[in-house]
Protein backbone atom coordinates (compact mmCIF):
# COMPACT_ATOMS: atom_id res chain seq x y z
CA UNK A 1 0.00 0.00 0.00
CA UNK A 2 1.07 3.59 -0.55
CA UNK A 3 2.52 5.30 2.51
CA UNK A 4 0.49 8.25 3.79
CA UNK A 5 2.17 11.54 2.96
CA UNK A 6 2.71 14.41 5.32
CA UNK A 7 1.40 17.84 4.31
CA UNK A 8 4.93 18.93 3.41
CA UNK A 9 5.55 15.84 1.27
CA UNK A 10 2.24 16.35 -0.55
CA UNK A 11 3.01 20.01 -1.27
CA UNK A 12 6.47 19.11 -2.63
CA UNK A 13 4.95 16.35 -4.78
CA UNK A 14 2.36 18.74 -6.20
CA UNK A 15 4.99 21.42 -6.85
CA UNK A 16 7.23 18.90 -8.63
CA UNK A 17 4.45 17.78 -10.97
CA UNK A 18 3.58 21.44 -11.64
CA UNK A 19 7.22 21.98 -12.62
CA UNK A 20 7.25 18.94 -14.92
CA UNK A 21 4.12 20.14 -16.73
CA UNK A 22 5.75 23.57 -17.11
CA UNK A 23 8.99 22.07 -18.46
CA UNK A 24 7.09 19.99 -21.01
CA UNK A 25 5.22 23.05 -22.31
CA UNK A 26 8.41 25.11 -22.37
CA UNK A 27 10.19 22.48 -24.43
CA UNK A 28 7.42 22.22 -27.01
CA UNK A 29 7.11 25.99 -27.47
CA UNK A 30 10.89 26.31 -27.75
CA UNK A 31 11.07 24.52 -31.07
CA UNK A 32 7.51 25.39 -32.19
CA UNK A 33 8.24 29.11 -31.95
CA UNK A 34 11.46 28.65 -33.93
CA UNK A 35 10.01 26.52 -36.74
CA UNK A 36 10.28 29.46 -39.20
CA UNK A 37 13.96 29.88 -38.25
CA UNK A 38 14.69 26.15 -38.53
CA UNK A 39 12.85 26.06 -41.86
CA UNK A 40 14.90 28.99 -43.18
CA UNK A 41 18.24 27.70 -41.85
CA UNK A 42 17.79 24.36 -43.59
CA UNK A 43 15.92 25.74 -46.64
CA UNK A 44 12.92 23.43 -46.19
CA UNK A 45 9.43 23.57 -47.68
CA UNK A 46 6.23 22.83 -45.74
CA UNK A 47 6.19 19.17 -46.78
CA UNK A 48 9.75 18.69 -45.50
CA UNK A 49 8.89 20.40 -42.23
CA UNK A 50 5.87 18.11 -42.05
CA UNK A 51 8.07 15.04 -42.55
CA UNK A 52 10.39 16.12 -39.72
CA UNK A 53 7.34 16.65 -37.52
CA UNK A 54 6.07 13.24 -38.63
CA UNK A 55 9.33 11.68 -37.38
CA UNK A 56 8.80 13.38 -34.03
CA UNK A 57 5.15 12.37 -34.05
CA UNK A 58 5.91 8.72 -34.73
CA UNK A 59 8.52 8.70 -31.96
CA UNK A 60 6.03 10.36 -29.64
CA UNK A 61 3.37 7.77 -30.46
CA UNK A 62 5.88 5.01 -29.73
CA UNK A 63 6.76 6.73 -26.45
CA UNK A 64 3.11 7.12 -25.54
CA UNK A 65 2.22 3.56 -26.54
CA UNK A 66 5.12 2.04 -24.65
CA UNK A 67 4.79 4.28 -21.59
CA UNK A 68 2.65 1.71 -19.73
CA UNK A 69 5.44 -0.84 -20.25
CA UNK A 70 8.08 1.71 -19.23
CA UNK A 71 6.06 2.63 -16.15
CA UNK A 72 5.53 -1.04 -15.31
CA UNK A 73 9.29 -1.57 -15.47
CA UNK A 74 10.60 1.63 -13.85
CA UNK A 75 7.61 3.21 -12.14
CA UNK A 76 6.37 6.72 -12.93
CA UNK A 77 8.97 8.42 -10.74
CA UNK A 78 12.08 6.99 -12.41
CA UNK A 79 10.37 6.92 -15.79
CA UNK A 80 9.72 10.67 -15.71
CA UNK A 81 13.37 11.37 -14.87
CA UNK A 82 14.69 9.27 -17.76
CA UNK A 83 12.16 10.68 -20.22
CA UNK A 84 12.93 14.29 -19.29
CA UNK A 85 16.66 13.70 -19.70
CA UNK A 86 15.94 12.28 -23.15
CA UNK A 87 13.82 15.18 -24.43
CA UNK A 88 16.22 17.76 -22.97
CA UNK A 89 19.03 16.24 -25.06
CA UNK A 90 16.67 16.09 -28.04
CA UNK A 91 15.77 19.78 -27.98
CA UNK A 92 19.47 20.70 -27.80
CA UNK A 93 20.23 18.49 -30.82
CA UNK A 94 17.51 20.24 -32.84
CA UNK A 95 19.31 23.55 -32.34
CA UNK A 96 22.74 22.09 -33.12
CA UNK A 97 21.44 20.42 -36.27
CA UNK A 98 19.83 23.63 -37.52
CA UNK A 99 22.63 26.15 -36.92
CA UNK A 100 25.90 24.37 -36.14
CA UNK A 101 25.85 21.36 -38.46
CA UNK A 102 23.18 22.45 -40.94
CA UNK A 103 22.01 18.84 -40.95
CA UNK A 104 18.46 17.62 -41.43
CA UNK A 105 19.32 14.13 -40.07
CA UNK A 106 20.64 15.64 -36.81
CA UNK A 107 17.51 17.76 -36.47
CA UNK A 108 15.42 14.65 -37.13
CA UNK A 109 17.37 12.67 -34.50
CA UNK A 110 16.80 15.45 -31.99
CA UNK A 111 13.08 15.51 -32.80
CA UNK A 112 12.86 11.72 -32.39
CA UNK A 113 14.53 11.84 -28.96
CA UNK A 114 12.38 14.81 -28.04
CA UNK A 115 9.21 13.09 -29.21
CA UNK A 116 9.84 9.77 -27.48
CA UNK A 117 10.84 11.38 -24.19
CA UNK A 118 7.98 13.87 -24.16
CA UNK A 119 5.49 11.15 -25.12
CA UNK A 120 6.53 9.02 -22.17
CA UNK A 121 6.61 11.83 -19.63
CA UNK A 122 3.25 13.25 -20.72
CA UNK A 123 1.44 10.04 -19.79
CA UNK A 124 3.30 9.62 -16.51
CA UNK A 125 2.85 13.22 -15.34
CA UNK A 126 -0.89 12.93 -16.00
CA UNK A 127 -1.03 9.76 -13.91
CA UNK A 128 0.64 11.66 -11.07
CA UNK A 129 -1.57 14.74 -11.50
CA UNK A 130 -4.82 12.77 -11.43
CA UNK A 131 -3.67 11.08 -8.22
CA UNK A 132 -3.10 14.52 -6.68
CA UNK A 133 -6.56 15.62 -7.86
CA UNK A 134 -8.14 12.54 -6.27
CA UNK A 135 -6.44 13.29 -2.95
CA UNK A 136 -7.57 16.92 -3.02
CA UNK A 137 -11.17 16.03 -3.93
CA UNK A 138 -11.72 18.91 -6.38
CA UNK A 139 -11.06 19.73 -10.03
CA UNK A 140 -7.43 20.80 -10.18
CA UNK A 141 -6.13 18.92 -13.22
CA UNK A 142 -6.78 21.96 -15.47
CA UNK A 143 -4.35 23.91 -13.28
CA UNK A 144 -1.62 21.38 -14.04
CA UNK A 145 -2.37 21.79 -17.73
CA UNK A 146 -2.35 25.54 -17.19
CA UNK A 147 1.26 25.17 -16.05
CA UNK A 148 1.92 23.30 -19.29
CA UNK A 149 0.28 26.16 -21.20
CA UNK A 150 2.16 28.72 -19.11
CA UNK A 151 5.32 26.92 -20.16
CA UNK A 152 4.28 27.35 -23.79
CA UNK A 153 3.56 31.05 -23.17
CA UNK A 154 7.01 31.58 -21.68
CA UNK A 155 8.57 29.44 -24.39
CA UNK A 156 6.79 31.33 -27.16
CA UNK A 157 7.71 34.66 -25.61
CA UNK A 158 11.35 33.68 -25.32
CA UNK A 159 11.20 32.38 -28.89
CA UNK A 160 9.80 35.68 -30.18
CA UNK A 161 12.44 37.61 -28.25
CA UNK A 162 15.22 35.33 -29.45
CA UNK A 163 14.06 35.67 -33.07
CA UNK A 164 13.81 39.45 -32.70
CA UNK A 165 17.33 39.64 -31.27
CA UNK A 166 18.67 37.25 -33.95
CA UNK A 167 19.72 34.66 -31.33
CA UNK A 168 20.37 31.44 -33.22
CA UNK A 169 18.29 28.35 -32.53
CA UNK A 170 21.28 26.37 -31.21
CA UNK A 171 21.96 28.82 -28.36
CA UNK A 172 18.28 29.18 -27.54
CA UNK A 173 17.61 25.42 -27.52
CA UNK A 174 20.81 24.61 -25.63
CA UNK A 175 19.91 26.92 -22.73
CA UNK A 176 16.38 25.51 -22.51
CA UNK A 177 17.70 21.93 -22.63
CA UNK A 178 20.09 22.62 -19.73
CA UNK A 179 17.24 24.14 -17.70
CA UNK A 180 15.08 21.06 -18.26
CA UNK A 181 17.92 18.81 -17.07
CA UNK A 182 18.06 20.71 -13.79
CA UNK A 183 14.26 20.57 -13.35
CA UNK A 184 14.25 16.81 -14.01
CA UNK A 185 16.81 16.03 -11.31
CA UNK A 186 15.29 18.34 -8.68
CA UNK A 187 11.75 17.02 -9.24
CA UNK A 188 12.86 13.39 -9.05
CA UNK A 189 13.66 13.81 -5.36
CA UNK A 190 10.28 15.41 -4.59
CA UNK A 191 7.99 12.76 -6.13
CA UNK A 192 7.04 9.96 -3.71
CA UNK A 193 7.08 6.28 -4.65
CA UNK A 194 3.50 5.05 -5.04
CA UNK A 195 2.16 1.56 -5.61
CA UNK A 196 -0.59 2.92 -7.89
CA UNK A 197 2.08 4.43 -10.15
CA UNK A 198 3.96 1.12 -10.19
CA UNK A 199 7.06 2.57 -8.59
CA UNK A 200 7.60 1.09 -5.11
CA UNK A 201 10.98 -0.41 -4.33
CA UNK A 202 11.79 -3.56 -6.29
CA UNK A 203 11.08 -5.98 -3.45
CA UNK A 204 7.56 -4.54 -3.07
CA UNK A 205 6.55 -4.84 -6.73
CA UNK A 206 4.13 -7.50 -7.98
CA UNK A 207 5.31 -9.62 -10.95
CA UNK A 208 5.96 -7.70 -14.16
CA UNK A 209 3.20 -9.58 -16.05
CA UNK A 210 0.63 -8.53 -13.46
CA UNK A 211 1.82 -4.91 -13.64
CA UNK A 212 1.52 -4.98 -17.44
CA UNK A 213 -1.99 -6.40 -17.19
CA UNK A 214 -2.99 -3.60 -14.82
CA UNK A 215 -1.49 -0.99 -17.14
CA UNK A 216 -3.28 -2.26 -20.26
CA UNK A 217 -6.69 -3.41 -19.03
CA UNK A 218 -8.38 -0.04 -19.69
CA UNK A 219 -8.14 -0.67 -23.44
CA UNK A 220 -10.97 -3.20 -23.06
CA UNK A 221 -13.45 -0.55 -21.86
CA UNK A 222 -15.75 1.21 -24.40
CA UNK A 223 -15.73 4.42 -22.31
CA UNK A 224 -12.00 4.75 -23.01
CA UNK A 225 -12.72 5.18 -26.72
CA UNK A 226 -15.66 7.57 -26.20
CA UNK A 227 -13.43 9.78 -24.05
CA UNK A 228 -10.82 9.35 -26.75
CA UNK A 229 -13.06 11.09 -29.30
CA UNK A 230 -13.52 14.04 -26.91
CA UNK A 231 -9.79 14.30 -26.31
CA UNK A 232 -8.81 13.60 -29.91
CA UNK A 233 -10.61 16.65 -31.33
CA UNK A 234 -9.30 19.06 -28.72
CA UNK A 235 -5.79 17.58 -28.73
CA UNK A 236 -5.69 17.85 -32.53
CA UNK A 237 -6.71 21.51 -32.20
CA UNK A 238 -4.04 22.19 -29.56
CA UNK A 239 -1.29 20.32 -31.39
CA UNK A 240 -2.22 21.97 -34.69
CA UNK A 241 -1.89 25.39 -33.10
CA UNK A 242 1.46 24.60 -31.51
CA UNK A 243 2.94 23.38 -34.78
CA UNK A 244 1.28 25.55 -37.44
CA UNK A 245 -0.15 28.74 -35.97
CA UNK A 246 3.18 30.57 -36.37
CA UNK A 247 3.55 29.61 -40.04
CA UNK A 248 -0.17 30.20 -40.61
CA UNK A 249 0.23 33.78 -39.42
CA UNK A 250 3.45 34.58 -41.27
CA UNK A 251 3.14 32.54 -44.47
CA UNK A 252 -0.58 31.81 -44.67
CA UNK A 253 -1.62 35.42 -44.00
CA UNK A 254 1.66 37.04 -45.06
CA UNK A 255 2.35 39.04 -41.90
CA UNK A 256 5.85 40.02 -40.75
CA UNK A 257 8.41 37.71 -39.15
CA UNK A 258 7.86 37.44 -35.41
CA UNK A 259 4.07 37.83 -35.63
CA UNK A 260 3.77 34.03 -35.74
CA UNK A 261 5.40 33.70 -32.33
CA UNK A 262 3.02 36.38 -31.03
CA UNK A 263 0.03 34.42 -32.36
CA UNK A 264 1.30 31.31 -30.57
CA UNK A 265 1.70 33.34 -27.38
CA UNK A 266 -1.86 34.72 -27.68
CA UNK A 267 -3.21 31.21 -28.21
CA UNK A 268 -1.27 29.96 -25.19
CA UNK A 269 -2.41 32.84 -22.98
CA UNK A 270 -6.06 32.12 -23.80
CA UNK A 271 -5.57 28.46 -23.00
CA UNK A 272 -3.66 29.17 -19.80
CA UNK A 273 -6.23 31.61 -18.37
CA UNK A 274 -9.09 29.12 -18.75
CA UNK A 275 -7.02 26.28 -17.32
CA UNK A 276 -6.07 28.38 -14.29
CA UNK A 277 -9.61 29.53 -13.49
CA UNK A 278 -11.81 26.91 -15.15
CA UNK A 279 -11.82 24.36 -12.31
CA UNK A 280 -14.52 26.08 -10.21
CA UNK A 281 -16.68 26.50 -13.33
CA UNK A 282 -16.43 22.78 -14.00
CA UNK A 283 -17.33 21.96 -10.38
CA UNK A 284 -20.37 24.25 -10.64
CA UNK A 285 -21.73 23.54 -14.14
CA UNK A 286 -20.32 20.08 -14.86
CA UNK A 287 -17.84 18.73 -17.36
CA UNK A 288 -20.30 18.10 -20.19
CA UNK A 289 -21.77 21.62 -20.43
CA UNK A 290 -18.36 23.27 -20.13
CA UNK A 291 -16.90 21.01 -22.83
CA UNK A 292 -19.74 21.80 -25.24
CA UNK A 293 -19.44 25.56 -24.75
CA UNK A 294 -15.69 25.42 -25.25
CA UNK A 295 -16.08 23.35 -28.42
CA UNK A 296 -18.17 26.18 -29.88
CA UNK A 297 -15.50 28.71 -28.86
CA UNK A 298 -12.69 26.65 -30.40
CA UNK A 299 -14.48 26.08 -33.70
CA UNK A 300 -15.37 29.78 -33.94
CA UNK A 301 -11.80 30.83 -33.14
CA UNK A 302 -10.24 28.57 -35.77
CA UNK A 303 -12.66 29.79 -38.45
CA UNK A 304 -11.91 33.42 -37.51
CA UNK A 305 -8.15 32.75 -37.60
CA UNK A 306 -8.47 31.26 -41.11
CA UNK A 307 -10.67 33.99 -42.56
CA UNK A 308 -9.42 37.08 -40.65
CA UNK A 309 -8.53 39.99 -42.98
CA UNK A 310 -6.32 41.77 -40.44
CA UNK A 311 -3.68 40.93 -37.84
CA UNK A 312 -5.80 42.01 -34.81
CA UNK A 313 -8.56 39.61 -35.89
CA UNK A 314 -5.99 36.86 -36.36
CA UNK A 315 -5.00 37.39 -32.73
CA UNK A 316 -8.66 37.34 -31.61
CA UNK A 317 -9.13 34.06 -33.46
CA UNK A 318 -5.99 32.64 -31.86
CA UNK A 319 -7.26 33.65 -28.41
CA UNK A 320 -10.68 31.99 -28.94
CA UNK A 321 -8.92 28.95 -30.36
CA UNK A 322 -6.84 28.68 -27.17
CA UNK A 323 -9.82 29.28 -24.86
CA UNK A 324 -11.89 26.62 -26.60
CA UNK A 325 -9.18 23.95 -26.71
CA UNK A 326 -8.15 24.51 -23.11
CA UNK A 327 -10.07 21.91 -21.08
CA UNK A 328 -10.75 19.01 -23.45
CA UNK A 329 -7.60 17.14 -22.52
CA UNK A 330 -7.52 17.73 -18.73
CA UNK A 331 -11.23 17.01 -18.28
CA UNK A 332 -10.80 13.82 -20.30
CA UNK A 333 -8.03 12.88 -17.87
CA UNK A 334 -10.25 13.68 -14.89
CA UNK A 335 -13.03 11.53 -16.33
CA UNK A 336 -10.64 8.65 -16.89
CA UNK A 337 -9.58 8.86 -13.22
CA UNK A 338 -13.12 8.79 -11.76
CA UNK A 339 -12.45 5.37 -10.24
CA UNK A 340 -9.27 5.79 -8.13
CA UNK A 341 -8.63 2.04 -8.00
CA UNK A 342 -8.00 1.90 -11.76
CA UNK A 343 -7.06 5.51 -12.42
CA UNK A 344 -3.49 4.86 -13.56
CA UNK A 345 -4.44 2.37 -16.30
CA UNK A 346 -7.36 4.45 -17.57
CA UNK A 347 -5.43 7.73 -17.52
CA UNK A 348 -2.60 6.08 -19.44
CA UNK A 349 -5.01 4.79 -22.11
CA UNK A 350 -6.89 8.09 -22.45
CA UNK A 351 -3.64 10.07 -22.56
CA UNK A 352 -2.36 7.79 -25.31
CA UNK A 353 -5.35 8.62 -27.54
CA UNK A 354 -5.06 12.34 -26.82
CA UNK A 355 -1.34 12.54 -27.43
CA UNK A 356 -1.51 10.50 -30.64
CA UNK A 357 -3.76 13.28 -31.98
CA UNK A 358 -1.70 16.05 -30.36
CA UNK A 359 1.60 14.88 -31.80
CA UNK A 360 0.71 12.74 -34.80
CA UNK A 361 -1.95 14.95 -36.37
CA UNK A 362 0.00 18.16 -37.12
CA UNK A 363 2.54 16.46 -39.42
CA UNK A 364 -0.36 15.14 -41.49
CA UNK A 365 -1.68 18.71 -41.72
CA UNK A 366 1.68 19.79 -43.12
CA UNK A 367 1.51 17.20 -45.89
CA UNK A 368 -2.09 18.10 -46.75
CA UNK A 369 -1.24 21.82 -46.73
CA UNK A 370 1.12 21.34 -49.69
CA UNK A 371 -1.94 20.47 -51.80
CA UNK A 372 -4.69 22.79 -50.53
CA UNK A 373 -2.81 25.50 -48.60
CA UNK A 374 -2.10 25.79 -44.88
CA UNK A 375 -5.08 27.95 -43.91
CA UNK A 376 -7.54 25.75 -45.82
CA UNK A 377 -6.08 22.69 -44.10
CA UNK A 378 -7.03 24.14 -40.71
CA UNK A 379 -10.72 23.61 -41.54
CA UNK A 380 -10.05 19.95 -40.70
CA UNK A 381 -9.57 21.04 -37.10
CA UNK A 382 -13.01 22.67 -37.10
CA UNK A 383 -14.67 19.36 -37.95
CA UNK A 384 -12.72 17.48 -35.28
CA UNK A 385 -13.57 20.06 -32.61
CA UNK A 386 -17.26 19.78 -33.48
CA UNK A 387 -17.04 15.99 -33.09
CA UNK A 388 -15.38 16.48 -29.71
CA UNK A 389 -18.28 18.64 -28.55
CA UNK A 390 -20.85 16.12 -29.77
CA UNK A 391 -19.22 13.26 -27.82
CA UNK A 392 -18.62 15.25 -24.63
CA UNK A 393 -21.35 13.33 -22.78
CA UNK A 394 -18.77 10.56 -22.25
CA UNK A 395 -17.05 12.78 -19.67
CA UNK A 396 -20.07 12.68 -17.31
CA UNK A 397 -18.79 11.75 -13.82
CA UNK A 398 -19.52 8.22 -12.66
CA UNK A 399 -22.24 7.97 -10.04
CA UNK A 400 -21.30 6.50 -6.68
CA UNK A 401 -20.89 2.77 -7.05
CA UNK A 402 -21.24 2.88 -10.85
CA UNK A 403 -19.00 0.49 -12.77
CA UNK A 404 -17.53 1.11 -16.18
CA UNK A 405 -18.86 -1.56 -18.56
CA UNK A 406 -16.38 -3.96 -20.09
CA UNK A 407 -16.83 -6.68 -22.71
CA UNK A 408 -18.34 -9.94 -21.44
CA UNK A 409 -15.71 -12.35 -20.18
CA UNK A 410 -15.53 -15.82 -21.74
CA UNK A 411 -16.29 -18.86 -19.63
Amino acid sequence: MDTALTRSQFVRWRAAIFAIFFASGLSIATWASRVPGIKQALDLDNAQVGMILLGMGLASIIGISTSPAVMARTGARRGMLLAMLMFAVGIALVGLGANVFGSVPIVLLGMVLFGFGNGCVDVMMNVEATAIEQQMGKTILPVFHALFSFGTVIGAGIGALAAGLSVDVATHAGVVGALILVVAVVCFFQVPSREAALDPEDHEKPPFRRRMHTALEAWREPRTYLLGVVMLGMSFAEGGANDWIALGTEQGHGFAEGTGAVSLAVFSVGMTVVRLFGGPLVDRFGRVLVLRILAVAAASGIVLFILAPSLPLVFVGAALWGVGASLGFPLGMSAAADDPAKAAARVSAAATIGYVAFLGGPPVLGIISEHIGLLNTLFILVGLVVASGLFSGAARPLREGEKIPTPVQEG
